[in-house]
């Protein structure tokens, strides 16, 4: 491969196994009424998928610890108390964050719905035979994926702490995504760690569902058809050929001067594109290019190039909709899934033969249309519209005869990660860990928890693409390694 740092890459990673020494039910330290909580419009939206999230902490030192009044004045910080810690700041917290001590249970017409009976969160308490520093973060699929981000089987929440053989610690968590997304989860997060350190929580969640109500009446964009479809209009799925190329996961690292660059690149006649459309831009650029030249003959690719390709946004409708005075900045807290995906689609000759610019300005154009109040309350009211019959995002959904390849690209730049300090200091790495298993590609970019605008971009694509992406981008897109954490000064 032709990706910068390859042989670090493939050198770091090894075979490690990870055993399960402890599991315990952690539930809200106050009793709770059992109530039911219905899922909004937009929670509906989701299907049962779940979401991963995992941080890695170096081993602590008396530099990197916070004395609390809740944490022992000592610089001898072991697995055994920071388990400790996190277990009791776990049942003080999901007293506000009530939701994810909960059951998701079918309603009486088929509807998923939340059951809050403080059920409590699935711990688990492990120990891995690998260092911090030799974990193959480049590639989650092996070092990640079924060791350190718990497998969710009950609940809503199921969290493990993994003890690695240098003292350093890995805390993961996987959610239900109908429940929550990644603003809601990190705001959980937040004031985990806050509880933790004996803090205030800064913000506390908001369960309003009200404020997600649909009009009456309502007012539905046509637009909205070509975004959402109802899941009784799919067809099935097709089985994947035998030889059919797999979706893995990679994780890399861009330079903040590398993304200041492609930000020109993608900037024209006065246009300045945001570095979110035109990395954006970029990567649609790059997979058309992947599926234009894979088939070796002339006719394939004339065939290919005639293919539609799609690339979503994911979008979050809280500032929009917190303008609304009955809302107002109540949406700043609230719990749940506030999310839209608009998409666009052009033919993949339109995409390797316009410049970088024509691109971002593509993803530019449909996404101003989504980032509206008005867009958000029309969804509510679409989904109402056909209650109880799920729906879906429509970029999830191929299989068509002239379907190219489809991504969906999330911005987590607001991933808190150097906000989720226990009290044994800032993560040296923290990411989102979303191996979802449709068929369109979903792409996360996330801080550095250096704080100095470096990226840490979560991909997760057809194996063929990540390779083809990784050599024609070898200078930008680069294997993230622990060589290159090493050197990081995580801000506080």
């Amino acid at each position: 491969m032709g990706a910068t740092g390859g042989d670090d890459h493939q050198a770091a990673g090894r075979m490690f196994s990870v055993t399960v020494t402890e599991k315990e039910v952690v539930a809200a330290v106050l009793p709770m009424h059992e109530h039911w909580l219905p899922l909004s419009n937009l929670d509906l939206l989701l299907p049962p998928l779940d979401v991963g999230v995992f941080f890695c902490y170096k081993r602590p030192t008396s530099s990197t610890l916070t004395i609390s009044s809740s944490s022992p004045a000592t610089n001898s910080y072991n697995f055994r108390s920071m388990v400790g810690v996190l277990k009791k700041a776990m049942a003080q917290v999901l007293v506000s964050y009530y939701a994810f001590a909960g059951e998701v249970v079918a309603n009486s017409v088929g509807e998923p719905e939340l059951l809050c009976n403080n059920r409590g969160v699935d711990f688990f308490e492990a120990v891995a035979d690998i260092e911090l520093m030799d974990l193959n973060l480049y590639n989650p699929d092996d070092s990640i994926e079924g060791k350190l981000v718990p497998r969710k089987k009950d609940g809503v929440l199921a969290v493990q702490a993994t003890q690695l053989k240098c003292g350093g610690l890995v805390v993961a968590c996987t959610f239900d995504h109908r429940i929550a997304d990644a603003y809601s989860a990190n705001m959980f997060l937040v004031s985990w760690a806050e509880t933790a350190q004996s803090k205030p929580i800064s913000l506390l969640p908001s369960f309003r569902r009200s404020l997600l109500n649909p009009r009456r009446p309502s007012c539905v964009d046509a637009s909205l058809d070509n975004m959402y479809v109802p899941v009784s209009t799919l067809s099935p799925p097709k089985e994947p050929a035998p030889d059919a190329d797999q979706l893995v996961s990679r994780i890399y690292y861009v330079k903040a001067d590398d993304l200041n660059q492609l930000q020109s690149l993608a900037s024209s006649k006065g246009n300045r594109r945001t570095k979110m459309e035109s990395f954006s831009g970029f990567l649609w650029q790059l997979v058309a290019k992947y599926c234009a030249i894979k088939d070796d003959d002339d006719d394939n690719i004339s065939n290919a190039c005639k293919k539609i390709s799609k690339m979503g946004i994911v979008v979050d409708g809280r500032t929009r909709l917190s303008s609304d005075l009955e809302r107002g900045d109540v949406m700043e807290a609230y719990f749940g899934n506030v999310l839209s995906i608009p998409y666009g689609s052009k033919t993949v000759r339109e995409l390797i033969e316009n410049p970088l610019s024509w691109v971002a300005n593509e993803v530019h154009d449909f996404l101003e249309n989504a980032v509206s109040k008005e867009h958000f309350l029309g969804l509510i009211d679409w989904v109402e519209a056909r209650r109880p019959e799920p729906a879906v995002a429509k970029i999830y959904c191929g299989g068509g005869d002239n379907d190219g390849p489809a991504l969906v690209v999330s911005s987590g730049q607001r991933f808190p990660v150097s906000k989720v300090d226990f009290g044994w200091g800032v993560p040296l790495f923290g990411s989102y860990h979303f191996p979802w298993g449709g068929t369109a590609g979903y792409v996360m970019p996330l801080p550095n928890p250096a704080g100095n605008g470096d990226w840490m971009v979560y991909m997760h694509l057809l194996r063929g693409q990540l390779e083809f992406i990784e050599t024609e981008a070898s200078n930008f897109l680069r294997p993230l390694t622990c060589n290159y954490l090493r050197y990081q000064t995580p801000s506080n």
